[in-house]
């Protein structure tokens, strides 16, 4: 005998369930024709009658009955694991590879994914930190973090970050022994702690603005980093001036370990966006990342 094909027995139930085939075809959404023959052909595979049919309704025979009450549980339960499977297919999952900068990072990207990494397990990050200009195409990267003014054209872009300033800050040590400078033109005769940009070619301009007059400074120290941190940690001791994020140097300047100068040059940027190729915007995995990541305002 030819095993009952599995969309019989989901036919057979409903009308047993319903004891009409009119209900059933129209539940189904099927001619009443079509699953008439349709139950008619299982029961002569299974060489038995399932059903007593008159004009006026439809009863189950002995081996109906028995039937009936052997596939409902069965049946119930594959529906709980096909939904379980459907919902498993939509929870973001997968491997992620992440290029940014270490102030991206500490300030904002970790403090939001934190949450998400612990509510989603199936979730995988590897992240590369570094301050260069990384082609995440090329490079196997699925996403970057970047400042909006150097997000290439053919990216999606979400924001993350309100807008952020450098401030430039040295230990009241250093600024009692070298003084303070009154213009960023006077950072010149000063020891400043250099950033270095590996893919941009060279040491970092500091980038000065006031009354809407830009103003680039190529300062000189005897230290040079590709990490704020580092660079912090350097300006603490009292080994230089440091131009770094103004919002990882607030609970120094706070404590008085540290004395920010320039206030007045110190312009404001577009904030940090988070960046990736268009292919990768229906994925699960990047709902859930650009969700935790997008900036409230």
């Amino acid at each position: 005998m030819r095993k009952p094909d599995f969309n019989d027995l989901v036919w057979f139930q409903a009308v047993a369930e319903l004891r009409s085939f009119t209900k059933a075809a129209a539940r189904i959404g099927v001619a009443q024709s079509t699953l008439s023959q349709t139950i008619r052909q299982l029961e002569e595979r299974m060489g038995f009658p399932l059903l007593t049919r008159n004009t006026r309704n439809v009863a189950l025979t002995v081996a109906g009955e028995r039937l009936l009450n052997t596939i409902t549980p069965r049946l119930a339960q594959i529906e709980d694991v096909i939904a379980e499977l459907s919902a498993l297919r939509d929870l973001p999952s997968g491997l992620l590879r992440i290029t940014l900068s270490d102030h991206a990072f500490d300030s904002l990207v970790w403090p939001k994914l934190k949450p998400v990494l612990a509510a989603y397990p199936e979730i995988s990050v590897e992240f590369s930190l570094d301050s260069s200009f990384r082609n995440i195409v090329e490079e196997g990267f699925d996403a970057g973090v970047r400042l909006g003014e150097s997000i290439e054209k053919d990216m999606i872009a979400v924001r993350i970050g309100p807008d952020w300033r450098l401030v430039a800050v040295a230990s009241p040590e250093y600024f009692a022994r070298r003084g303070m400078p009154d213009h960023p033109q006077d950072l010149l005769r000063h020891s400043c702690i250099n950033m270095r940009h590996i893919t941009a070619g060279g040491l970092y301009a500091w980038e000065f603005e006031k009354d809407g007059q830009p103003l680039r400074v190529r300062v000189d120290g005897q230290l040079t980093f590709n990490n704020s941190y580092a660079m912090i940690d350097a300006a603490m001791v009292g080994l230089g001036i440091a131009y770094v994020p103004e919002n990882i140097v607030a609970s120094q300047l706070k404590a008085g370990a540290l004395v920010q100068t320039l206030d007045d040059w110190s312009p404001f940027f577009e904030g940090y966006y988070l960046y990736y190729p268009s292919r990768r915007q229906n994925m699960p995995v990047f709902k859930a990342l650009t969700d935790a990541l997008r900036h409230k305002r």
